[in-house]
């Protein structure tokens, strides 16, 4: 196998790819399509020759595939509409919910015992505190290209007495493609954060909240301050922003030299469009140069080589679930995502800023401004992290979650937390904390 483009050269390769656009024919979309991924996965360095043959790669991943528990818990799902109509696939999660008013007798094969499925509403309160002041209830917001599985080590670490709240973005995993984008109307971070209010108010309408969003989902978070600034004042307790950033995303390199980043920048929003126009042809390119692909992904989601082969593969099967029309869909709301001014809805709220050194998606220096202006919040750098912080580094990720849990709790007066994340809540060690003046 021949060395592929590296830096500038296969960022020009996709710019001369880009410049042919307005006839391609079949062999010039794969072209394209190769070209995309290439030149992400030599963003700034050479990739690596493979060392070992095409079928021991294939036997790898099918024994990956078959032994690994990432992305099987499950919750008790339910169906939320969003302001447009476009249903999103929720789960409750957690044993600190009460008993469903409605239990469904439907089959619950695969799905822990506390959390049997459900299409009734839930009791408010309830939880293994009991008493007057209600628990907390965590809502994770996934990112880019991911669904809610992306959070299942922190599922597996708080769901003993928690009441947490998984969802699907709109056009991301379980949930239904975005109406309004099929439309015709193009999708947006602000439309996001309609569809979190509305699942906060289908699943959890009283009681303190902790909000939790990962890189697109804090994105989706913030728009939801912006929205909604009364709700940061009357029940949000908490917010944990990781590896996000509020605005000025054009600014991000991706790992590329100055030259190269700016002409891809200004090349991929049009070629991401096209290829979002030849979904099977492209779908068809990615199963063929899963090598190349499986490079790219592990380029920008994970930033040392000595993570888990298992979630390395659990993170491909995350990204490439989501079909290039999806991800043409919403790679254009990066470039207008700004919401700094929304940061101010968080003032005085327990926050937690977390990123990875080497996260090149969202570098981390996005994540010291956000916590500059907000005085008091906790800024965590993992230190030779990548954007997919919350499975590269999941102990880290659990304990700083549960820390934010227990100083929610606290500034809210809530109901006290189980022992387990009470546990949990340990101290870091004081090289992991940054002081975010």
């Amino acid at each position: 196998m021949t060395d592929a483009p590296t830096g500038d050269g296969a960022v020009a390769a996709v710019a001369k790819a880009a410049g042919a656009a307005t006839g391609v024919s079949r062999a010039g979309v794969i072209g394209i399509s190769v070209g995309v991924l290439a030149a992400g996965a030599a963003a700034g360095v050479a990739i690596e020759r493979l060392t070992v043959g095409r079928a021991t790669r294939r036997r790898a991943r099918a024994e990956l595939d078959a032994s690994a528990p990432y992305g099987s818990l499950r919750g008790r799902p339910r169906t939320v509409a969003a302001p447009d109509g476009t249903e999103l696939y929720v789960e409750l999660d957690g044993t600190g919910w009460a008993e469903p008013e409605t239990p469904d007798s439907a089959d619950g094969a695969d799905r822990p015992d506390s959390a049997e499925s459900s299409d009734g509403p839930e009791r408010p309160g309830g939880g293994p505190a009991g008493g007057g002041a209600e628990p907390l209830t965590v809502v994770f917001c996934h990112g880019y290209c991911l669904n809610q599985d992306s959070w299942h080590f922190q599922r597996a670490a708080l769901r003993e007495g928690m009441r947490l709240v998984f969802w699907d973005q709109r056009s991301h995993g379980r949930s239904e493609r975005s109406r309004s984008f099929l439309a015709g109307e193009p999708a947006g971070i602000d439309q996001l954060g309609g569809d979190l209010k509305a699942v906060i108010d289908a699943v959890a309408p009283t009681g303190p909240l902790v909000l939790v969003g990962h890189s697109m989902g804090g994105m989706t978070v913030m728009a939801l301050a912006d929205q909604y600034p009364e709700l940061f004042r009357e029940r949000v307790a908490g917010v944990a922003l990781i590896g996000t950033l509020a605005g000025d995303w054009n600014s991000v390199s991706l790992g590329l030299p100055a030259v190269g980043a700016k002409l891809f920048k200004r090349v991929a929003p049009g070629v991401v469009r096209l290829l979002g126009r030849q979904v099977d042809l492209v779908e068809a390119t990615r199963r063929l140069g899963s090598d190349v692909t499986s490079l790219f992904y592990r380029r920008f989601s994970f930033g040392s080589r000595d993570v888990d082969p298992g979630v390395v593969r659990f993170a491909e099967q995350l990204l490439d679930a989501t079909p290039i029309d999806v991800v043409a869909e919403f790679y254009p709301v990066f470039g207008v995502h700004e919401k700094f001014e929304a940061l101010a809805a968080l003032l005085g709220l327990p926050t937690l800023v977390l990123a990875g050194t080497k996260d090149l998606l969202t570098p981390s220096a996005h994540s010291e401004v956000m916590a500059a202006r907000l005085p008091g919040a906790e800024l965590v750098l993992a230190d030779g992290a990548g954007h997919l912080v919350m499975l590269e580094r999941p102990e880290q990720v659990d304990r700083e979650l549960a820390l934010l849990l227990r100083r929610a709790a606290d500034h809210a007066g809530a109901a006290p937390l189980p022992a387990a994340v009470l546990d949990l809540a340990r101290e870091r060690p004081a090289e992991q904390a940054a002081d975010p003046a």
